[in-house]
Order: structure tokens, then sequence, then C-alpha cells
């Protein structure tokens, strides 16, 4: 059912973005959780509201770079944005 539902035109692109918008989110809950902060916290030391801090640590969006650079300076973290090389075809 999987291959199925992935071979659907753009279901692999959106699976991919589902992906990394789950691991970024993970990514920012685990730093806030580090420094022992609430999402309340979190949401005011970036400029956000908590329910956009929920849905951004529950992979629900997929943030802007400016939303990223505001949760790294809030997390005292350095953002990093890349490209690696892999398996994708164009």
């Amino acid at each position: 059912m999987r291959e199925r539902r992935l071979a659907e035109p753009g279901a692999a692109e959106a699976y991919d973005a589902a992906r990394l918008a789950f691991e970024l989110g993970r990514s920012v809950r685990e730093l806030r959780e580090r420094r022992g902060w609430s999402q309340a916290q979190l949401a005011t030391a970036s400029g956000m509201t908590q329910s956009a801090v929920v849905r951004f640590e529950a992979g629900g969006t997929v943030p802007t770079l400016p939303v990223l650079e505001r949760l790294a300076a809030a997390l005292n973290v350095r953002l990093k944005v890349g490209f690696e090389a892999g398996d994708a075809v164009a």
C-alpha cells in the first residue's frame, strides 16, 4: 500500500516535506527540553505563539528560514542549512 501511495504524483515530495518537518520539530523539542524550557518559554523567547511552537514541534508545519533563525537565536544555537549529495533524481 505504501509503495502504491508513494508512486502517486507528488506523494514522494509530500512525504519528504513531512519527514523534514517532523525531524526539525523533534530537534527543536530536544534543544528546548535540554534547556528546561516549556513551550511557552520558547514561544516568548522566539517571538512566536505557544500554539505555533506546539505545531512546529509536532511536525505540523514546514517553517520558513526566518522562523528557523528565530528559534535558533532563542535556543542559542547556530542554524546550519545545506545540501548533501544523495540519491535524488532531478
